[in-house]
């Protein structure tokens, strides 16, 4: 708990004054005012995180992958066995599944990391940070003690800082494990007041019997446990998963680093819900890579105030979102770095003449 208490205490406010020296850079920039949209807004902000507005191109990146099983999967509320976690996390790492490729592609480092996965044997490439193999099963009592939820956390923020002081700049999230949109919804359903039918049904014109069956094991769970919504720790433990504490803590370590976070799809918003709670200044350090086409995603982003860069329809998760939008990120900097100035041109001067002649 000393180590969350002293990150959380050490996330400040952006720094203005670098947000508005880049907000004039991009003023003076060879466009007219405000037409190159979030590029802008991603540069500005990504000054104030770092304290200055001189952003050096194509930063180094990375992506934190975390894995966990899950004690609620034993209530069928997934289609994919288990085993499936373990299978598809190593695909993370050796190049062969979906995040690695879109990584690979675009300059981006994978790691992964075992905070809590069934089975003992370790996988060659994975970082071994395993609590416990899985949550308990929500719906007869918390996922996992207090004092495990604060561990995930911290083990985010270790990871994270690991990251950091190998002079990562741009830090973005990932997730593997099967049955994780139960405990993503329920925290969803915890912070939002809205009844978990609301939101697994939220873009289904037609919801089978799965949904609904997935909306009473979320609910059951909702109500044996009792969360309070105000305390994101609490609502981790009682009925969220590892690998979204995980994620909390990247959160968490990177906003104390001034260091901005790529979240990713639906599992991650769930893990901003609880670093908002823990302290909402976290919020300013995030960049939203794309709006999951997961049920519920569109009230997490509503709540959290925030407009994801891209809307692909991606609901596969893994950090995929993350990793697709790091080169708009890349061009955003170079554009910021590179475009021509007003100040230095010609066609500044003959702007400058004309306006000064319209007044006349």
């Amino acid at each position: 708990m000393n180590l969350l208490v002293s990150i959380s205490s050490n996330i400040y406010p952006l720094d203005k004054k670098s947000i508005d020296k880049a907000r004039a850079r991009w003023d003076d920039l060879i466009h007219p005012p405000k037409t190159m949209g979030k590029l802008e807004d991603m540069t500005c902000m990504m000054a104030g995180v770092y304290g200055t507005d001189e952003i050096e191109d194509r930063p180094k990146k990375c992506i934190i992958a975390f894995a966990g099983d899950h004690g609620v999967h034993d209530e069928g509320v997934s289609a994919y066995p288990q085993d499936i976690t373990r299978l598809q996390f190593e695909n993370f790492v050796n190049g062969k599944c979906g995040v690695a490729n879109l990584a690979e592609c675009n300059g981006v480092d994978m790691f992964g990391v075992d905070i809590g996965m069934k089975g003992r044997e370790s996988i060659v490439g994975i970082l071994n940070y395993k609590i416990r193999e899985g949550t308990d099963n929500m719906t007869l009592g918390p996922a996992m003690s207090l004092d495990d939820a604060v561990k995930s956390i911290e083990i985010g923020i270790e990871v994270a800082e690991r990251c950091i002081v190998d002079d990562y700049k741009i830090i973005g999230i990932g997730e593997m494990g099967i049955g994780n949109t139960t405990p993503a919804t329920a925290i969803l359903s915890v912070m939002s007041g809205k009844d978990p039918m609301e939101i697994v049904v939220s873009e289904s014109a037609n919801p089978g019997q799965e949904l609904k069956h997935k909306a009473d094991v979320i609910r059951k769970a909702i109500e044996v446990n009792n969360p309070n919504p105000t305390d994101g720790i609490e609502v981790l433990a009682k009925v969220g998963g590892l690998e979204i504490g995980g994620m909390v803590g990247v959160i968490l370590g990177c906003a104390a680093n001034k260091i901005p976070v790529v979240i990713d799809g639906f599992i991650s918003y769930a893990a901003v819900l609880i670093a908002n709670r823990i302290n909402p200044r976290c919020l300013d350090y995030l960049i939203p890579s794309h709006l999951s086409g997961h049920p519920g995603s569109k009230l997490a982003m509503e709540i959290l105030k925030m407009e994801p860069i891209l809307d692909m329809k991606m609901c596969l998760g893994e950090g995929t979102g993350a990793a697709l939008a790091m080169p708009i990120i890349d061009s955003a900097i170079y554009a910021y770095n590179n475009m021509a100035r007003f100040s230095q041109e010609p066609l500044g001067q003959f702007l400058r003449s004309y306006e000064s002649d319209q007044k006349k």
